[in-house]
C-alpha cells in the first residue's frame, strides 16, 4: 500500500506563513545548501590533492564532510521543492529513505569520532607506536566499520517500519525523523528493542569510549611537556567542539522527536533550525580554521594571485 504523509511546514521566522515569502525563504535555503555543499568539498578536496593530509586524522575528517554532504543531499532538495509548493506531501517510501540517511549518516558520525578520538590517543600518548598502530588497513577498517555498522542498524529499523501499519498521516515535522513512530497505530515492541539497542551500540558506547579516550590524552598531556599539550590542544580541541555541538543534537532528537514532549514551538524551532542548518556548515568551518594544515592550505587556495 502507498502512504502519502501531509507534513506540517515549520517556518523559519515562526511567525509568518510560507507562502507569503515563499521565495525568500527558497534563496535563503538554497544558498545555505550551497554554502554547505561547497564548504564541505573545498575542504574535501584539499585533504584528498594534498599528499601531507593524507594522513589518518584527515581521512577520518573527510569521512565526517563527506557524510555532511549525503546528510544535506537527504534533505535539502525536498525542503526546497516544499517551500514552493502549496502542499507539502511526502510518500511514505521516501520519508523512509529521508529516515534511513538522516540516521545513518548521524550514528557514522559517532563511529567516526571515536576512530579519531582513537588516532589522537595513540598520537599523544604513544607516538612511537603510531606509524605500526594507525596504519592503512587499520584506517581501512575503522572506515568500514563505521559506514557499515550504522547502515545494518538503521536499515532493520527502516525496514521494521515500511511493515508497519499507519494509523496517522500528518507528520509534525519539516523532514522524517523519529516523529515516524507517532504515525503508527501500535507502538512496536520490536521496533522499540531495535531502537534501545541503536542506541547503544551507535551513541552511547561510542560516547564512552570517546570520553574515556580523552581523559587518558588529558592526564598523558598533563603529565607531559609543554609541546606535547599543545599538540594535544591543536588537534583534540576541534574534535571536541564537533562532538559536543553533535551531542547536543542528538540528545535533542532522542528526547523530543523519540519522547512526546510538550517544548515550546519556538524551541522546537531552533532545534530544528541547527540540525538543518548549523551543523552541516560547523563541522567545515571547525576543522577548516581551526586545523592548522588545513586552514594554511585554504589560505593558499583562496590568496589572490599576485600581478607581475
Amino acid at each position: 500500500m502507498d502512504y502519502t504523509l501531509n507534513v506540517t511546514y515549520i517556518t523559519l521566522s515562526g511567525l509568518v506563513e510560507v507562502h507569503k515569502y515563499r521565495f525568500v525563504y527558497f534563496l535563503v535555503l538554497f544558498t545555505v545548501y550551497i554554502l554547505i555543499i561547497c564548504s564541505n568539498s573545498t575542504v574535501l578536496y584539499l585533504i584528498c590533492i594534498h599528499k601531507n593530509l593524507h594522513e589518518p586524522m584527515y581521512i577520518f575528517i573527510a569521512a565526517l564532510l563527506l557524510n555532511c554532504v549525503f546528510y544535506s543531499t537527504s534533505i535539502y532538495p525536498k525542503l526546497l521543492i516544499d517551500v514552493l509548493s502549496e502542499k507539502q506531501i511526502i510518500s511514505y517510501p521516501v520519508c523512509l529513505f529521508q529516515f534511513f540517511m538522516f540516521y545513518y549518516t548521524g550514528s557514522s558520525e559517532f563511529l567516526l569520532l571515536s576512530a579519531m578520538s582513537y588516532d589522537r590517543y595513540v598520537s599523544i600518548c604513544k607516538p612511537l607506536q603510531y606509524p605500526t598502530i594507525m596504519t592503512k588497513t587499520t584506517v581501512s577498517i575503522f572506515l568500514v566499520l563505521s559506514w557499515l555498522v550504522p547502515a545494518c542498524h538503521i536499515a532493520i529499523l527502516a525496514i521494521l517500519s515500511a511493515e508497519t501499519k499507519l494509523c496517522n498521516f500528518t507528520l509534525k515535522a519539516i523532514f522524517c525523523n523519529n516523529a515516524i513512530y507517532r504515525l503508527q497505530c501500535v507502538q512496536s515492541k520490536v521496533i522499540t528493542i531495535q531502537g534501545v539497542v541503536a542506541l547503544l551500540d551507535l551513541v552511547i558506547l561510542p560516547m564512552l569510549f570517546i570520553i574515556c579516550t580523552y581523559t587518558r590524552i588529558l592526564i598523558s598531556s598533563y603529565r607531559s611537556c609543554r609541546e606535547v599539550r599543545k599538540k594535544a590542544a591543536e588537534t583534540c580541541l576541534p574534535h571536541l567542539l564537533v562532538l559536543i555541538s553533535f551531542s547536543c543534537l542528538s540528545a535533542y532528537d532522542v528526547s523530543i522527536a523519540r519522547v512526546e514532549s510538550n517544548l515550546p514551538k519556538t524551541a522546537r524551532l531552533i532545534m530544528m533550525l541547527q540540525i538543518v542548518l548549523y551543523h552541516p556548515l560547523f563541522n567545515p568551518l571547525i576543522y577548516g580554521f581551526k586545523m592548522k594544515e588545513i586552514s594554511k592550505h585554504l589560505k593558499r587556495l583562496f590568496r589572490p594571485a599576485k600581478i607581475i
